[in-house]
């Protein structure tokens, strides 16, 4: 029985979280890439209107006399209140003082060159505000005097287009996101498909063939075909010589084995003394249990080889089962033996392997005769269940003694009772197995009077 396959973790499940966690980096980089790129932009735009507002208000002085006079444009505040909920602050101040605005407004610690603007943030009056500093040199009295203006606003509004973009930005991340995690796992699915696809051309191949894969593949797959049919090869030229060596066996085996009981029967008939004779009837009773265990074991081998390749056709069953009868007849015989072939009305044709099938109810029947007492009956009846045809073969031999059918079908495995009788143990294991390789069922029943029922189920055709 083969061990279960214990796989590792899904290749498709790995691809598809390792494409996911890529794509969820991505969507990540894409929000933060668009909202530091926009909000940049947005505090860009912001700088350029303060900037223009500064550049209005200080090109609007002048000095006269012994004063720096301001008439404060329009426009230069109007251009910063577009959103209503924006608060404008502006000064305008020389180093010594402030000439007008509000003389707390943060500036700066250095006065920035002439027309080079300094753009900075700061708290003002418990809100956040956008600062420009904007200096130009008037003259005095002769005097060049350096006047700063401040023009400061909210960020308010900035932060209400930060926070739109922000949003533009996630619902970007997510979309993202979902598109590429669909186009991810339909990625992953078209990927897998050759090795889908080669797993399906093995699965549809039968037990006994063994052709090289010459599917097309991708590169990467090519020395995996490459060790698969090297494999399949390596193991059709270990099955032939299992073949080979199977029936070499049978030969070598039941050949010599054969030739020692003859002579050894001649040397009984010569044997002059009690002593001599019993030990000679010992030596064929040895060569007898070891010419039917080495049968066994080759004929299970036979069955373990042939299962794995087996030659499917349309089996009639009730013809296979008279053959059968008919050939063990002369051994039941010997005994005064009587079976008994209660066939029925029908067809009883299954699919299968005839040979397997033959030696697994040849199995049974023998063990009916072996183990069925002197001048009775055994009984062989064919009934139709649904869509199974079924054999059941009931003796009055010495019955199950209480004995589980798994112990029964296990290699070697034989019952307390019968221990005095020749048996190797492999008989009702090669039957289970050729019955479970054709998909039937099989079981072992007290009889009703004395011995033992073994009922064989397989599919109708």
């Amino acid at each position: 029985m083969n061990a279960p396959l214990k796989p590792s973790a899904s290749l498709r499940q790995r691809l598809r979280l390792q494409l996911l966690g890529l794509i969820a980096i991505l969507s990540l980089l894409l929000y933060f890439s668009v909202r530091t790129i926009a909000g940049g932009a947005a505090e860009t735009t912001q700088d350029n209107i303060l900037s223009a507002s500064a550049t209005s208000i200080i090109e609007a002085l002048h000095a006269e006399q012994d004063d720096i006079l301001l008439d404060i444009p329009y426009a230069a505040l109007s251009m910063l209140g577009a959103n209503s909920e924006e608060r404008v602050f502006y000064r305008i101040m020389t180093k010594a003082s402030t000439i007008t605005g509000y003389d707390d407004l943060p500036a700066p610690e250095t006065f920035p060159a002439p027309e080079q603007p300094v753009f900075y943030n700061s708290e003002y009056r418990g809100s956040a505000v956008r600062i420009v500093a904007m200096t130009r040199v008037i003259t005095v009295r002769d005097t060049p005097t350096e006047v700063l203006a401040l023009v400061a606003q909210t960020r308010l509004g900035q932060d209400a287009i930060t926070a739109r973009i922000a949003n533009t930005a996630a619902a970007l991340g997510v979309g993202f996101f979902l598109i590429a995690g669909i186009l991810g796992a339909l990625t992953v699915e078209s990927a897998l498909r050759p090795i889908v696809n080669i797993a399906q051309a093995v699965q549809r191949r039968g037990p006994h063939d063994l052709r090289p894969m010459l599917k097309p593949a991708p590169l990467e797959l090519a020395p995996l075909l490459a060790s698969l049919n090297s494999f399949m090869e390596r193991l059709r030229t270990a099955l032939l010589r299992t073949e080979d060596f199977i029936a070499e066996a049978a030969h070598r085996v039941r050949t010599p084995l054969a030739t020692v009981r003859a002579q050894t029967e001649i040397a009984l008939r010569r044997a002059k003394t009690p002593e001599d004779r019993e030990a000679l009837r010992a030596v064929i009773r040895a060569v007898d249990e070891s010419a039917r265990s080495a049968g066994q074991l080759l004929d299970h081998a036979s069955v373990t080889l042939r299962a794995d390749k087996m030659e499917r056709g349309d089996v009639d069953l009730s013809a296979l089962v008279k053959d059968l009868v008919h050939g063990l007849a002369p051994t039941a015989e010997i005994r005064d033996i009587r079976i008994i072939l209660h066939p029925a009305e029908g067809e009883f044709t299954t699919i299968g392997d005839p040979v397997l099938l033959m030696g697994a109810l040849r199995n049974i029947l023998d063990n009916a005769i072996k183990y069925s007492p002197d001048e009775s009956e055994i009984s062989v009846v064919l009934s139709a269940e649904e869509e199974l045809c079924c054999i059941t073969i009931c003796d009055s031999g010495r019955g199950l003694n209480d004995a589980e059918q798994k112990t029964l079908t296990r290699r070697f495995g034989r019952g307390s009772n019968v221990a005095d009788v020749v048996g190797s143990g492999l008989g009702l294991t090669i039957v289970s197995e050729v019955v479970a390789a054709h998909g039937g069922s099989f079981r072992l029943t007290p009889n009703k009077e004395r011995g033992t029922c073994a009922k064989v189920c397989l599919p109708r055709k």
